[in-house]
């Protein structure tokens, strides 16, 4: 019989091609119909393997999830970059291929995040997701975010709000 393992882990510059299609994957889910198209592609385009291995290399907090030999997901951390947020950790992004969300490694990543913060110092989380990003926004309320800030964001001209979730 095999064993299939899942694997949380720091992020590497072999990973660089393999999350930039996490990222294109994930990002075409989730915001398709949300985030207008053409900047869409361009937000998704920035974010090539080049990209990635500079942010790997420069030092970024970045989580990878393995499934099977197979990279399908990531979280990138660090401090919060709202200093009205009591919050000293931010996951700024946590992302799954389409075909792995709703299976638990979502949930997994986010507690690997959280304790990784909490390792280094961290008091206190926040994480921002698009008001209209319904999974998003469920699976924070999920996992015990409280809701307790708004903010926005424009893309191409069209401004959408955002929800900023919270855990102590």
């Amino acid at each position: 019989m095999t064993t299939v393992v899942a694997e949380i882990r720091f992020a590497e510059s072999r990973d660089a091609a393999a999350l930039a299609a996490v990222h294109e994957a994930a990002w075409s889910g989730a915001y398709r119909g949300i985030i207008p198209h053409r900047c869409l592609n361009q937000m998704i385009g920035r974010r090539h393997a080049c990209w990635w291995s500079r942010a790997v290399r420069n030092g970024a907090g970045i989580l990878v999830v393995d499934f099977g030999g197979e990279t399908v997901g990531y979280a990138t951390i660090g401090r919060n970059r709202t200093s009205a947020l009591r919050a000293e950790g931010e996951i700024y992004e946590i992302y799954l291929k389409p075909e792995y969300q709703g299976l638990g490694f979502g949930s997994r990543l986010f507690a690997s995040a959280r304790s990784l913060l909490a390792d280094r110092g961290f008091s206190g989380l926040v994480v921002w997701a698009l008001a209209e990003n319904d999974t998003a926004v469920s699976f924070y309320r999920s996992l015990g975010g409280s809701d307790i800030a708004e903010g926005g964001e424009s893309f191409d001209g069209r401004h959408l709000a955002k929800i900023a979730f919270s855990w102590n």
